[in-house]
């Protein structure tokens, strides 16, 4: 079936190329015709025709102008142009325009019949090249996903040759540099942990497929398989350095990805990402990624946005180990004793009566964690400070002296890293809460404060309710209607003034909040 297009201003004309078609292309055409150069442009949208007869002269647009506006939104119809004047004035305008075939009148059949075959095999190779086109990328639907899955495996198995091993060719990866990114499902979230991620993981296999789809919706990047209840995507970049603002977008982003997740698969999810790293070392914002979600019981949290430890490597039982340096890097005191605990009564049983064996793991556990305190910027020490450490072990009494040894030191760490967490978080409050305070008046958004001290705007916002026990909005409206308290004592300010003067600019919208905060409007509270 051919849909088939006749514009020209003469009715005698459409008729008559209408009846040649049809009596010999019968039912294998479905023909509009049409006087003007606006209708031509109305029914290539509306009808979408294969094959369009359209004549140079009409009323309004000329032929070429309807032309014209219609390769705008419609490149494949094929045009041919009929005109009683001498073609070559618009053949070169023509041929621009992608016009197939002149037509002189007064038209013959012939010449109709001729020119309708010819376009009809170029709708023909076209519908062709599309069908070809789109089997390909049936085809390639099924064997992109296993190239991608083959390149994250080889970025998780630290393939130092990425380069030169194919992936990037086959992938289109053009770029030097790039960023990982892990996602994490579970039923729930619970302290940062997901639950039931055995489960888990096999529903997300299940809606695998839909899971793509919406990740390429937000990030042209390459998605691994499911691992666990993990996925892991690479995401290329063009810099060496992600912007402060590009690295708030791509958090944006990412929070608006897993929301469409959640709702979509009726999952919850959690994503840590990593910095831009050159592609020979994009494993390491690999491992950030993970320490993000580690570190953080955020739903999006960015490498940036975390205190930097040391990574994370030991023998059996690892995944107890972890968790005791986990806590231990939090500060997290009784959760890094009970590790310790547990970890130590695991030790009793398979040390095969040997203390020594206990003796040198509760020290690499314990100079681990100082290691990881002390990157964090949490812990000093020097070359001396553990000169009595193997000498304290050596002289403990029995095992349940090495396990009061071990605990010691774990609660003297734990509370190191606490402390100087605590001061740090309580320094960017302080610089916030101080340019809040001389700033007051002015516009002052999250975004900007979260700028200045160059965390994102989610974790900032986190941070500072935790600190400070309200809201950011909460306490620059606290601090604004301070100084409006004071201001409106003067009585040498009006009320417009003091408005302004409090970093409002609509005084009914001042008075509302005043209310609210006070119970009283401001012309009342001047009065009382």
């Amino acid at each position: 079936m051919f849909r088939i297009l006749v514009a020209d201003d003469e009715g005698i004309m459409l008729e008559a190329i209408k009846n040649i078609i049809q009596s010999n292309f019968g039912s294998d055409c479905e023909i509009v015709c049409v006087k003007t150069g606006r209708a031509v442009i109305e029914q290539a949208g509306s009808f979408r025709p294969d094959i369009a007869f359209v004549d140079i002269q009409m009323p309004g647009l000329s032929g070429i102008q309807a032309i014209k506006e219609v390769r705008k939104f419609n490149p494949s119809i094929v045009f041919i142009i009929m005109t009683a004047f001498d073609k070559f004035s618009y053949a070169q305008e023509a041929v621009n325009l992608g016009v197939m075939e002149f037509i002189m009148k007064p038209v013959n059949k012939k010449k109709i019949l001729e020119t309708c075959v010819k376009a009809m095999h170029q709708v023909e190779e076209a519908r062709q090249k599309l069908s070809d086109d789109l089997k390909i990328r049936e085809k390639l639907e099924i064997v992109i996903p296993m190239i991608e899955s083959g390149f994250i495996y080889n970025v998780l198995q630290d393939d130092s040759d990425i380069l030169n091993n194919g992936y990037a060719e086959m992938l289109d990866i053009q770029t030097s540099y790039g960023f990982m990114m892990v996602l994490e499902f579970g039923d729930s979230i619970e302290s940062g942990t997901m639950t039931n991620a055995i489960g888990v993981g096999v529903r997300v296999s299940k809606y695998y497929a839909m899971i793509r789809e919406i990740l390429k919706d937000y990030f042209d990047c390459v998605i691994g398989p499911v691992m666990g209840n993990r996925l892991v995507l690479f995401l290329t970049f063009e810099e060496e350095k992600m912007r402060y603002e590009e690295r708030v977008e791509i958090i944006t982003r990412t929070r608006n990805m897993i929301h469409k997740l959640e709702n979509s698969a009726d999952i919850k999810c959690r994503g840590g990402i990593g910095s831009v790293k050159p592609l020979t070392a994009i494993r390491d914002s690999y491992k950030e990624a993970l320490k993000s979600l580690r570190e953080s019981d955020s739903h999006v949290v960015h490498i940036t946005d975390i205190p930097n430890v040391a990574d994370y490597d030991g023998e059996y039982p690892l995944e107890l180990e972890h968790m005791y340096l986990q806590r231990g890097a939090k500060g997290d005191r009784e959760g890094a004793l009970s590790c310790a605990n547990e970890f130590f009564d695991w030790m009793l049983v398979h040390n095969n009566n040997n203390r020594s064996n206990i003796e040198i793991k509760i020290l690499e556990l314990i100079m681990r964690l100082e290691k990881m305190a002390f990157e964090g910027g949490n812990l000093r020490y020097g070359f001396r400070y553990r000169e009595n450490y193997l000498s304290e072990l050596r002289e403990a009494a029995d095992t349940e002296s090495l396990r009061l040894w071990f605990q010691e030191k774990t609660r003297d760490i734990c509370d190191c890293i606490s402390t100087a967490r605590d001061r740090e978080y309580e320094n960017v409050v302080s610089r916030v809460k101080a340019y809040i305070n001389e700033n007051y008046a002015k516009n002052i958004s999250l975004d900007d404060v979260s700028r200045m001290v160059d965390i994102s705007p989610y974790y900032f916002s986190k941070l500072f309710k935790q600190e400070v026990g309200e809201n950011f909005i909460e306490y620059v409206t606290g601090v604004r209607m301070k100084h409006a308290r004071h201001l409106l004592e003067d009585p040498k300010y009006s009320i417009k003034e003091v408005c302004v003067m409090s970093g409002y600019g609509d005084p009914n919208y001042f008075s509302r909040i005043f209310k609210k905060y006070e119970g009283m409007t401001p012309s009342e509270y001047r009065e009382r």
